[in-house]
């Protein structure tokens, strides 16, 4: 039973506290999941969890991506899409959603104050990039578009297509489209192939003559109409064996390609179809991917209920050597990874009715179409998102949104209806309203407003993080002595990860050589095992340079292995090109892995030879370091320091001259106000004490929340700074934990 409230909006007075109902504690979540499950939850029973091993690559999640996870948080695979860019495991034994907002705060202030993120950093394991905001970033992870954006995309086409009723007169009744589905909206099961189709279209399929060597894809889930789709496609060449497959493009429902590798044919190539397929012998020479390893990486993408969408699947899938159970349900085909993904998504919405409405349309001018198809491509990511808010979703199941918010600030959220408004007069108060109202709702907004920095401070802040890094990521190795074998030094300090740069200093009495290295990782390991060690009879400092920005790197380093996200993480360098390939061979030895991120170069496009392999626990990670570095692997590696999000950023910063090293010293003067400074209000001190508080807050929490810290971003005319998520589910994280300590 939802507590009575005042008017949605209503200010309430400082120091104001409501009554709580006794016995009314359970909240609109609990009594939803007394609905769908009468009996008491077994204390051995599944726990709700999160999965970002999609994520690995695709390190920044859109406004639209984030609502997708809190829909699908609130209504469940039955009524909306699942998120395309995380998983969501047991939905349905979540208790509540729990949204913090950092208003003025960014991922550069996360990092700033990294030290000083302390709880935050080590509760939630799963972080990801937010893109800078618009001006309102509640509507938009709220889903509170305006509808002319949002709206039926024929809609938005109806300037460059001729009307239904104009000249042409073809009756829709002679459509093929029609003719099969009727004029009423199908769902996603009624537009599967059938056993009999498949055979038609010469689909492979099991016990089929042809078909001997094929391998069977998992197949013991039922397709329902939330299965997930995949957009397939593949690139052949003519082989002395036939067709054989040269490449294969996967793309998830959101529209990240989950998969795109080149395959090297088993047989010889007579004819490499490049008009067709763009691939050349100069493209396909260094690739050592086969089909077999094409075959088994598909296996672990594809969940049980996965529904494929492309066009001219039957001769894919023939390439591929991968086939479906005969008794299940197949495919619907139409025309090209992403493309046919986004048709198949249009059709399921709009109907049959209205395709074939298209088509008739398309009789009429053909050269309009092609401007039409072309401007539905442009907002393909609007017709992607389901036109329904996260207030609509809750209002389907009878449930309220809370809203917890300063006074000053204004939002479209906060005059909603279906929008239990709760306005603050600071943030002291919105902390203490917080702890009262948010177990008695399913799904809570919780608000902070931080005052954004200067322009001029912003951009110090960023030169300064920069240079951070920059001499973090540095090291300065020697002395050695003057006949010392420089080849065999520098090949040595690459073994350790991609270089930068690497200098030879002859400033000092005996050489010594500057290293830069591309991550952090590279650099550490670099310290951690040359450091104190006999080269050429002299025993060597491997050090960073000493500088103001890294007096705490120490400290700095120890607390990001602790971060959440990177216990579960390894970094390995002097991986082959093959590595991938005897990694998978392999799989046995090491359990839980959930993500192998391959770093690229920019330019070539070449695999580096350092990456990062993703567990779900620090002792799963810790245990193939172990066998990682042994002597039948021979590489070098260390558990991860810095996450994938962060690597990105650092990328993006532009270049910025190295200053000359040494402490910025303040005048006698001013000391004592700086230091009085750093006691009152300085930014360290409100991220310390407000991450603090909030990190308390989330830790009272029932079981099974899902909370979610976003720090927006900023955006203004000086430039905008990107946002930071943190989220995890409360009970989920617990355990990681006790499995991170086993």
């Amino acid at each position: 039973m939802e507590p009575e409230r005042g008017r949605t909006g209503a200010l309430l007075q400082k120091g104001r506290k409501r009554r709580r109902a006794p016995g009314k504690h359970v909240g609109a979540a609990e009594a939803r999941r007394a609905r769908s499950e009468p009996e008491e939850r077994q204390p051995g029973a599944k726990k709700a969890r999160l999965s970002t091993s999609l994520l690995a690559e695709n390190y920044e999640v859109t406004h639209g991506q984030l609502c997708e996870l809190l829909k699908y948080a609130v209504l469940g695979k039955s009524s909306v899409p699942k998120p395309s860019w995380c998983q969501l495991f047991h939905q349905n034994q979540l208790n509540n959603v729990v949204v913090f907002v950092l208003q003025g705060m960014s991922q550069l202030h996360f990092y700033k104050f990294y030290l000083e993120f302390g709880f935050l950093r080590k509760a939630f394991r799963h972080k990801f990039r937010l893109p800078p905001p618009s001006s309102d970033f509640l509507a938009d992870i709220i889903g509170l578009q305006k509808k002319q954006t949002t709206g039926d995309p024929s809609k938005m086409m109806q300037g460059s297509l001729p009307s239904a009723s104009s000249e042409v007169t073809i009756n829709l009744q002679n459509d093929p489209i029609i003719q099969k589905y009727g004029f009423k909206k199908v769902g996603l099961t009624r537009c599967l192939l059938t056993k009999e189709e498949m055979k038609t279209f010469h689909f492979p399929l099991q016990d089929f003559p042809d078909c001997e060597n094929f391998v069977p894809t998992k197949c013991n889930g039922s397709i329902t109409e939330s299965s997930p789709l995949f957009g397939l496609d593949c690139e052949m060449c003519l082989t002395s064996k036939g067709r054989e497959l040269t490449r294969i493009s996967l793309v998830a429902e959101g529209g990240c390609c989950v998969m795109d590798e080149l395959v090297k044919p088993d047989n010889r190539i007579l004819d490499y179809l490049t008009s067709f397929s763009g691939i050349t012998k100069k493209i396909l020479n260094p690739v050592t991917t086969r089909l077999k390893d094409v075959q088994r990486q598909l296996k672990a993408l594809l969940p049980p209920d996965a529904v494929l969408v492309g066009h001219s699947l039957d001769f894919d899938l023939r390439a591929l050597k991968d086939i479906q159970c005969p008794d299940r349900l197949g495919h619907d085909a139409t025309e090209d990874a992403r493309t046919t993904l986004e048709l198949a998504r249009y059709f399921l919405k709009y109907g049959p009715k209205k395709i074939a409405e298209l088509n008739l349309e398309a009789l009429a001018s053909h050269q309009e179409l092609q401007a039409s198809v072309q401007e539905q491509r442009n907002t393909a990511e609007v017709v992607q998102q389901p036109n329904t808010s996260v207030l609509e979703c809750l209002d389907s199941v009878g449930q309220k949104l809370l809203f917890l918010t300063r006074e000053a600030d204004a939002s479209e959220l906060s005059s909603s209806r279906n929008c239990q408004t709760v306005k603050c007069l600071s943030n002291k108060e919105v902390l203490e309203q917080a702890r009262m109202e948010i177990p008695l709702f399913p799904f809570s907004i919780v608000q902070f407003s931080f005052e954004p920095f200067s322009p001029s401070l912003t951009e110090e802040m960023d030169k300064r993080m920069r240079i951070k890094w920059t001499e973090m990521s540095t090291v300065y190795a020697g002395p050695f002595s003057k006949n010392c074998n420089l080849r065999a030094l520098k090949r040595l300090f690459k073994s350790f990860g991609s270089v930068q740069s690497m200098t030879l200093v002859l400033e000092t009495h005996q050489p010594h050589l500057c290293i830069q290295y591309e991550v952090l990782e590279a650099a550490q390991l670099a310290i951690e095992s040359l450091h104190g060690v006999l080269v050429d009879g002299t025993c060597i400092k491997v050090q960073r340079p000493v500088t103001e920005l890294t007096l705490d790197c120490d400290t700095l380093v120890k607390e990001l292995e602790q971060d959440s996200e990177n216990r579960g993480t390894i970094y390995l360098s002097g991986v082959s090109e093959t590595f991938k390939e005897h990694l998978l061979q392999q799989s046995n030895l090491f359990f839980g892995l959930e993500a192998v991120i391959l770093p690229k170069d920019l330019k070539s496009g070449k695999h580096k030879k350092y990456c990062f392999l993703k567990f779900k626990t620090f002792g799963s990670a810790h245990r193939a370091l172990s066998i990682l570095t042994g002597k039948d692997w021979k590489l070098k590696g260390r558990h991860a320091l810095t996450s994938r999000h962060l690597h990105a950023w650092l990328r993006a910063l532009p270049p910025e001259s190295r200053r000359p090293l040494g402490l910025r010293v303040i005048p006698p003067a001013s000391e004592q106000q700086a230091l009085q400074t750093l006691k009152v209000d300085h930014p360290k001190i409100a991220a310390w004490r407000w991450g603090r508080k909030i990190g308390n807050l989330s830790h009272s929490l029932c079981p099974g929340t899902l909370c979610l810290i976003l720090l927006p971003g900023t955006e203004s005319t000086h430039g905008s700074h990107c946002g930071l998520g943190l989220m995890g589910i409360k009970g989920e994280e617990e355990s990681t934990t006790l499995n991170m300590c086993s």
